[in-house]
């Protein structure tokens, strides 16, 4: 790594991170310094999107939500600047940067010493930044089990439910309820000894069995018994931070990879006499990770599905599987159906409504309709296909009611359309910060028009025109008719420059 980039990584963790507060006892640890070779993608792995939104941000509000009173440190590596900007300066949230990357134990450390050894004393969760499908429900159900169980370390845990042939994960192995004499494990019975790898399984005798001693007994595990144990380890855990910062140094890297890996916390916990429980996720899909394209789109399928489980019976949805409706939007129509007015929204085929929108009552976004940012529609509105509908963060689009856009429209930036107004097919309309449009109440534009930073009174028909930072006045001509404005165009500039051929 260059001096210069260095500089710069650390310049952005100063810039965008925040007080940790040491009256919060819960932590949660993000693990998001991995590039994701096998993904084969220049994008940081985890700043591939789930449902619109990057992995590490999903995991990161995972977080927040489901441990509402905890600080966080996102550990960064490759492509931190990006991970940094996406997530942005967020409170008790810290960056760490991991500069060589030498396994999850080793990211571990570096988060650690973000954290006073001496000011802190509470819980630790360690996740993922690529396990997009975790949610607040798992985090808050991990969270409680781990308390209580008055375990020291927890493992959440996967049910594998296909063929044990084809299940390449780590198994998590406990103690049995009897020991190999026959003898009570009493209220050890169910404790993680261990998390072994499927290739060390493989690499097992098939006639001597895998034999371990925790507490003073013993218990063996054939091959077959290990194959077909359908517990996996799925990275998430949780410890009692006293344990986890006394023995996190101890962790050895004497492995085939030479890295530093946080299930060998388990052999240590058990070794100092400390219990390691284990619990597994209530949904199967929430633990899930990805390294490759298409285990990426499995997740964003499993998104899309549960976006639609939760609208369906509220709006009508053309087609379940082509469609995207961002999680805020999700929640505000379903806030808004328990008031008891039908909403009567009806979303088109391959429609696009992203975070900020405001849909209302009688809505009809048609096929591949765009909508994205702070836009605000009124009631009764109608949007043809194709159109498209944008603002940037700072900005607003206002759409009053009863409005109607026909196909193909680009409407963007800052402006105000006033109700019962009718913004026919080919026309373009935009307004920026220094000159916002203003379109008044029953207005017309048709035919191939240009508006830019332009207010337009009540009642007006607009054809063919060009209009760039003009006030149209509302004109009663002497038959009391209102003055049409057609086939405005502004002088043109460049005219030297143009001959015929």
């Amino acid at each position: 790594m260059t001096l210069s980039r260095k500089n710069n990584v650390n310049n952005l963790i100063t810039k965008y991170s925040s007080s940790f507060d040491y009256k919060n006892k819960e932590t949660a640890i993000i693990l998001a310094a991995g590039h994701g070779k096998r993904i084969k993608s220049q994008t940081s792995k985890m700043l591939h999107k789930i449902w619109e939104k990057p992995t590490v941000q999903r995991v990161f509000e995972a977080c927040k939500k489901g441990l509402p009173k905890s600080n966080s440190i996102i550990v960064t590596g490759i492509k931190a600047e990006d991970v940094i900007q996406v997530i942005g300066e967020k409170r008790n949230n810290i960056f760490a940067f991991q500069e060589e990357q030498n396994g999850t134990g080793h990211a571990v450390q570096i988060a650690l010493q973000k954290i006073s050894k001496k000011k802190y004393n509470g819980i630790v969760y360690i996740l993922p930044g690529d396990m997009g499908l975790i949610d607040e429900n798992t985090m808050k159900m991990f969270r409680k089990e781990f308390i209580k169980s008055k375990s020291d370390m927890m493992v959440l845990t996967g049910i594998y439910s296909g063929n044990p042939d084809e299940n390449s994960y780590g198994r998590i192995v406990r103690v049995k309820d009897v020991d190999d004499k026959g003898k009570s494990s009493g209220k050890n019975a169910g404790k993680v000894i261990e998390i072994i790898e499927h290739k060390d399984i493989l690499n097992l005798d098939d006639k001597k069995p895998l034999v371990r001693n925790i507490n003073g007994q013993t218990y063996s595990f054939t091959k077959k018994e290990l194959i077909n144990n359908n517990e996996f380890n799925s990275g998430v855990f949780a410890f009692k931070y006293e344990y986890l910062v006394k023995l996190i140094n101890k962790i050895k890297s004497d492995n085939v990879q030479g890295e530093i890996y946080i299930t060998d916390l388990i052999a240590l916990f058990n070794k100092n006499n400390l219990s390691v429980g284990a619990i597994s996720a209530k949904q199967q899909h929430v633990i899930m990770g990805f390294n490759n394209k298409s285990v990426l789109k499995e997740m964003d399928a499993i998104a899309r599905k549960l976006a639609y489980e939760q609208i369906k019976d509220i709006i009508a949805i053309d087609d379940p599987d082509d469609f995207f409706i961002a999680e805020d939007v999700i929640e505000e129509i379903v806030k808004q159906d328990k008031k008891g007015t039908p909403l009567d929204i009806k979303i088109g085929k391959g429609v696009h409504v992203g975070e900020g929108v405001k849909l209302n009552y009688n809505i009809k976004l048609r096929k591949n309709v765009y909508v994205e940012g702070n836009v605000y529609l009124g009631k009764n509105v109608i949007i043809g296909e194709n159109v498209h509908l944008s603002c940037f963060p700072n900005q607003k689009l206002e759409i009053g009611d009863n409005v109607e856009i026909l196909w193909g429209d680009i409407i963007k930036g800052n402006l105000v359309i006033g109700e019962n107004s009718r913004i026919e097919s080919s026309v373009n309309i935009t307004g920026s910060d220094e000159y916002p449009t203003r379109i008044g109440k029953n207005v017309i534009i048709k035919g191939t028009s240009y508006v830019f930073g332009s207010v337009i009174d009540d009642d007006l028909f607009v054809e063919h025109s060009v209009l760039i930072k003009k006030k149209v006045d509302k004109l009663i001509r002497k038959d009391g008719k209102v003055q049409d404005i057609k086939f405005f165009l502004p002088m043109p500039e460049g005219i030297d420059a143009i001959e015929d051929l």
